[in-house]
């Protein structure tokens, strides 16, 4: 069963909008960021959209949820996203402080974890693989078709 306002159920939120980014061919990567038991920001990737390479779903939603807190700060706050954020993302989430990381498929080649294990905030906890297998699927799917 899964477990109300936990991290499975927010990881299944993260990818409902990393399915809306596969839906409009762009990578399919989703986040939603939580403050005090709720959703408080939620987006995916727009860099086809806005033909911007820096449009991550992560850039998203740290936008969007430090405009509605008022500030740049996220350290009571948890992102999910549906991958393992790349080191913009991850230096990005370290300069917002971050409360806690949660995200579903680890990104072997480029993943933060592999060059730069550091770019969070030191406060900053993390855990991966929530929902991991479904999280992997959305990808491999999407690029098998570019293929």
């Amino acid at each position: 069963m899964l477990e109300p306002f936990g991290d499975e159920y927010f990881m299944r939120k993260a990818l409902q909008e990393a399915q809306d980014a596969y839906a409009k061919d762009e990578i399919p990567v989703g986040a939603v960021v939580v403050c005090s038991g709720k959703i408080i920001a939620r987006g995916h990737n727009l860099t086809e959209l806005l033909n911007d390479v820096t449009a991550h779903a992560e850039m998203q939603v740290i936008t969007a949820a430090t405009n509605l807190l008022g500030g740049k700060y996220l350290n009571d706050c948890t992102i999910y996203v549906t991958v393992e954020p790349c080191v913009m993302c991850a230096g990005a989430l370290g300069w917002a402080q971050t409360g806690r990381l949660v995200f579903g498929a680890y990104d072997e080649k480029r993943g933060y974890q592999k060059y730069a294990p550091g770019a969070l905030h030191p406060k900053t906890e993390v855990t991966g693989g929530i929902l991991e297998n479904e999280c992997s699927a959305l990808m491999k799917d999407f690029f098998a078709q570019k293929r």
